[in-house]
């Protein structure tokens, strides 16, 4: 069996070694293939994993970082002074080839940032975007992105992430034809503000895209897209919003006295943020998972198979081939598209 090297960020996330470790462990249960750098501080790592299965320990290395990059700083600041801290030195192991991918939940703004610095975008990619993979009621999942590491994005970056999208659909998926569509206002071409009008006539003459044109926030969920994309505040309002009103609904569920309370509380937890935990930094040469900050273990061992499926499946260097393959290189995309 194909060994499989991941490094996490150990003390990043609201809870840091409490979560990543006994997260870790469980992961180490579920993939046989399994070996895990947990970066951090050795002694408080260390305390978790004392009395660890001796098998399992042999598959953990424990890699000192000097400190930790904290979740409310800024991440210009934080990306200056990141030298030695637990999450710059998880993505220079990927750098250095000693690891596959990574997974943090410490600070979104500076592991994108430092991400960017240290694996850099793939050729034809702007910048790097957050995706998630989300269940729709059809029994089928919607890939949508960006989920907040670009705020703004013109009509280039939509396109981009449309690109990636369709590749993470199909490859993590299983979806033969993705159909991608754009987020918009309203269904009617003539909503919207430009660049997700210049982005939908681009889509529109690439043919290896199977674009549908726009759907609204509403439709997310019902399956009728693969692919869901939209600006990095527009996805991150939406996702938020979901996932508010999934956490209210199945607390009211859960104390209601309604017979059918049991088949309804199962059928929505498989939406509950725990179960899809584990947001894609695409578009880099190199796999990145940002875990949320405040996943507990279950999450944020959800987060772990994210990148095992991701380097599985070779994601990044599939991304590359897609984008080659429309002719979206950083030279030649302004041709191709005007």
């Amino acid at each position: 069996m194909r060994r499989l090297t991941l490094a996490l960020d150990a003390m990043g996330g609201d809870f840091g070694p409490d979560v990543t470790v006994p997260a870790a462990l469980q992961a180490l249960i579920s993939y046989p293939q399994l070996e895990l750098l947990l970066v951090g501080h050795p002694v408080v790592i260390n305390y978790f994993l004392v009395q660890t299965d001796s098998i399992l320990r042999e598959r953990v290395t424990v890699i000192p970082a000097e400190s930790v990059i904290a979740s409310e700083a800024k991440p210009s600041q934080a990306i200056l002074a990141s030298r030695g801290t637990s999450m710059r030195v998880a993505l220079e192991l990927i750098k250095i080839g000693r690891a596959q991918a990574c997974v943090s939940a410490g600070n979104t703004g500076a592991l994108m940032g430092l991400a960017k610095l240290v694996l850099k975008p793939l050729d034809g990619i702007s910048r790097p975007a957050l995706m998630v993979i989300l269940p729709h009621q059809n029994q089928g999942k919607t890939v949508l992105l960006d989920l907040g590491a670009n705020v703004k994005c013109d009509a280039t970056m939509l396109v981009q992430f449309a690109v990636m999208g369709a590749v993470i659909a199909k490859q993590i998926v299983g979806v033969d034809r993705p159909r991608v569509a754009l987020l918009n206002i309203g269904a009617e071409d003539t909503k919207g503000l430009g660049n997700i009008n210049q982005a939908a006539a681009i889509l529109q003459k690439i043919s290896s895209i199977n674009y549908i044109g726009y759907l609204e926030a509403n439709e997310l969920l019902t399956g009728k897209t693969d692919v869901m994309v939209c600006e990095g505040f527009v996805g991150n309002m939406t996702l938020k919003t979901m996932e508010g009103m999934i956490r209210v609904f199945l607390s009211l569920l859960k104390s209601s006295e309604y017979s059918v309370k049991t088949s309804l509380v199962c059928q929505f937890s498989q939406l509950h943020p725990d179960q899809y935990n584990g947001a894609y930094l695409v578009g880099l040469c190199g796999t990145v998972i940002k875990s949320h900050g405040a996943a507990n273990q279950r999450a944020f061992t959800t987060a772990i198979e994210q990148a095992v499926q991701a380097v599985e499946r070779q994601v990044p260097k599939k991304i590359a081939a897609s984008l080659a393959e429309c002719g979206m290189t950083q030279e030649l995309f302004s041709a191709h598209v005007y």
